[in-house]
């Protein structure tokens, strides 16, 4: 009944705009051999009728989607939006559209996403998560769907696999505070099962080891978000460890934990200093202003829609920035630099 109502509402867009179905159908899916005149007045006959064409029809009567898929972990933190604000704008200048989902970190949540993706047949698919599950890969060669992995995965023949080096990244934050004399140094985290947020913590460790064996640091864990810094910095300073300095495994939990010492009367940088990660647009509005890594969310953003829209089967790796501002500083003059 569905078919037979749509075929109608297609006819009668037809005869109000004076052209054949075949040219609605053309101006539906966006073909470039309608001249603008008729275009523009087949959009009106569909506005003025109140007319939405389904999506998933035209996939199955073209045999091709103008939709791409992203699936996110964490839709909350701003290092997915932006990516996904990145991806929109390119897929929009290109005639398509962006499906997102969200799985809050959940491996069996990110499995289902790809096959909702598969099943609503889309154009390409773009893999913006830090957990993985090794079916998911299969699925996705079978599928034959253009795939863009980030942070996970390794690139294939329709798979392009973008990574960030990480480890680097670490490093030039502990050397940032190395040299400025801390060597009491403790790191946030969230879900350290996770490859990209466990990455980052194993290289805080060898980072401060390669300087001296004697260095002592702690790790606390919480959920990713604002009020996950907040409670981790809780938890950390509970431990009795007293740090110098925290490096936060991202920007939005660093936000949370300034928080947490703000409301203690712990002066950031003058008794503590806090580093970020990502520099998401908010590390600009911490106060202080937050110290961290960039990652070029929008150069990612564009990577995914051009890998997607063309060359594949790609592996990339970016190399992250360290960006000073001022919520780190010289150790308290009171305590000794050993």
């Amino acid at each position: 009944m569905e078919c037979i109502i749509k075929s109608m509402n297609l006819q009668a867009v037809a005869r109000r705009a004076k052209v054949s179905t075949a040219t609605v159908s053309r101006v539906i899916n966006n073909l470039d051999v309608v001249r603008p005149a008729t275009r523009q007045r087949v959009a009106k006959a569909m506005q003025d009728l109140n007319y939405h064409p389904n999506p998933h029809a035209r996939t199955l009567a073209g045999g091709k989607s103008r939709t791409i898929g992203m699936i996110a972990s964490n839709m909350e933190n701003p290092f997915f939006f932006d990516i996904f604000q990145t991806l929109e704008e390119d897929a929009h200048a290109n005639g398509y559209e962006v499906v997102v989902a969200n799985t809050g970190y959940q491996p069996g949540k990110l499995l289902s996403s790809v096959r909702m993706m598969i099943s609503r047949r889309v154009a390409g698919l773009a893999v913006i998560v830090s957990e993985m599950d090794p079916a998911l890969m299969h699925e996705l060669q079978a599928s034959k769907i253009p795939a863009v992995f980030y942070d996970v995965g390794s690139a294939g023949r329709h798979i392009t696999s973008i990574k960030v080096n990480y480890q680097r990244g670490i490093e030039l934050l502990v050397e940032h505070l190395y040299s400025l004399g801390h060597r009491r140094m403790a790191f946030i985290g969230h879900d350290s099962a996770l490859g990209p947020t466990s990455d980052r913590e194993r290289a805080f460790k060898a980072a401060l080891a390669r300087h001296s064996k004697k260095l002592k640091s702690v790790v606390a864990n919480s959920i990713d978000g604002l009020d996950g810094g907040r409670q981790a910095m809780r938890d950390l300073l509970a431990t009795g460890f007293n740090p110098t300095a925290v490096v936060c495994v991202n920007d939005f939990m660093a936000a949370g934990a300034l928080r947490e010492l703000r409301d203690r009367g712990l002066r950031v940088p003058h008794e503590i200093s806090v580093t970020g990660y990502d520099n998401i647009k908010l590390s600009e509005y911490c106060f202080p202003e937050l110290t961290t890594v960039d990652i070029p969310r929008v150069k990612i953003g564009h990577i995914v829609f051009e890998s997607l829209a063309g060359a594949q089967g790609r592996e990339i790796v970016l190399d992250p920035e360290l960006v000073i501002r001022t919520s780190t500083g010289p150790i308290p003059a009171s305590i000794k630099i050993r």
